[in-house]
C-alpha cells in the first residue's frame, strides 16, 4: 500500500527552484533514504511534507489525504513524526517534558476540562505521563527524566528527539540526518537502533543522511537529488554503481 505519494512537486524560493518535479512512492513498511550534496533540496522536501513550507506546485498525499495546504499541527495529527538536522529540543525543559509535549497534539480532553482539571483531564494526563516514561525507558533515558535537555550529551539529545517524535504514535517517521556528529561506532549502533524501532513501532521510515555506510546498510531504496532534481532512484547496489551518481555525488571511494 502506498503510504506517502508526491507527484510533480516543485518549490521556489523567490526565483530559485529548490525542488523540481519531485515524485515519490513510499510503500507502507519501507525504509527509504534520500541523499545528495548540501543544497540538493533534501530538507526542503521534509519541510514540504510536514507543512513547514507549502509546495509551489504539485501534490503530496498521505494515505490519500492531500497535505499541501495543511498546517504542521494538522499533519502531525495525521501521525507523521519527524526529527531535525539541527536538534530542536526544548532546551530548558526536562527530558520527560520534551516527550510529554508531543502527546498534546492528540490529547483527548477539552480546553475547559484542562482549565478546571475535571472530566477526562486527570485520566489523560496520567496516560501521557506513563507513556512518556515508557518511551524514555525504551530509549534508556528514564534515569534522566528530570534532566534539562540542554544538559544532555549530544548523542542522548538525538535519542530524546527520536523518542519525542515517537510520542505521537506515528505511522511515518522522517529522520533528518540522524547520524550527524556521530563516530563510526555510534553509527553502527544507530543502524541497529533504526531497524529496531522500525520493527518495534511498525514504522515506515524516510531518512536523509550523508553517512553512506548507514544509508547503504539499512535503506531498501535510495533517491538521489542534485540541485533540486532527482538524479537516480533504486536499491542500494544500483545506486552504488550508477555512473551519474558516482560522478555527481558519491565518488568511487565513498561507495566501496
Amino acid at each position: 500500500m502506498t503510504l506517502l505519494e508526491a507527484t510533480q512537486v516543485r518549490h521556489l524560493f523567490g526565483g530559485l527552484c529548490a525542488v523540481a518535479d519531485f515524485n515519490l512512492d513510499l510503500q507502507a513498511g519501507q525504509l527509504m533514504g534520500i541523499i545528495g550534496p548540501n543544497g540538493a533540496g533534501k530538507t526542503t522536501i521534509f519541510n514540504l511534507i510536514t507543512g513547514v513550507y507549502q509546495a509551489t506546485e504539485g501534490s503530496i498525499r498521505f494515505k490519500g489525504t492531500e497535505l499541501v495546504g495543511l498546517t504542521p499541527h494538522q499533519i502531525t495529527a495525521l501521525r507523521i513524526g519527524r526529527t531535525f538536522q539541527n536538534i530542536r529540543l526544548f532546551r530548558d525543559l526536562s527530558a520527560l517534558d520534551n516527550v510529554r509535549i508531543a502527546h498534546y497534539a492528540q490529547a483527548d480532553y477539552s480546553p475547559l476540562e484542562a482549565l478546571l482539571h475535571i472530566g477526562r483531564y486527570r485520566r489523560e494526563e496520567q496516560r501521557i505521563i506513563d507513556n512518556s516514561r515508557r518511551l524514555l525507558a525504551i530509549f534508556k533515558l528514564e534515569h534522566l527524566a528530570g534532566e534539562m535537555a540542554k544538559n544532555l550529551p549530544y548523542g542522548l539529545q538525538r535519542r530524546l528527539e527520536i523518542a519525542r517524535a515517537l510520542a505521537i504514535d506515528p505511522e511515518l517517521l522522517l529522520l533528518d540526518e540522524p547520524a550527524a556528529g556521530m563516530n563510526p561506532n555510534e553509527i553502527d549502533q544507530l543502524m541497529e537502533f533504526i531497524q529496531w524501532i522500525r520493527t518495534e513501532f511498525k514504522l515506515t521510515i524516510l531518512l536523509i543522511e550523508h553517512q553512506m555506510k548507514l544509508v547503504m546498510g539499512i535503506c531498501e531504496r535510495i533517491k538521489v537529488l542534485d540541485f533540486g532534481e532527482t538524479l537516480a532512484e533504486g536499491p542500494p547496489l544500483a545506486i552504488q554503481n550508477d555512473p551519474k551518481v558516482l560522478e555527481a555525488y558519491l565518488g568511487q571511494e565513498s561507495v566501496g
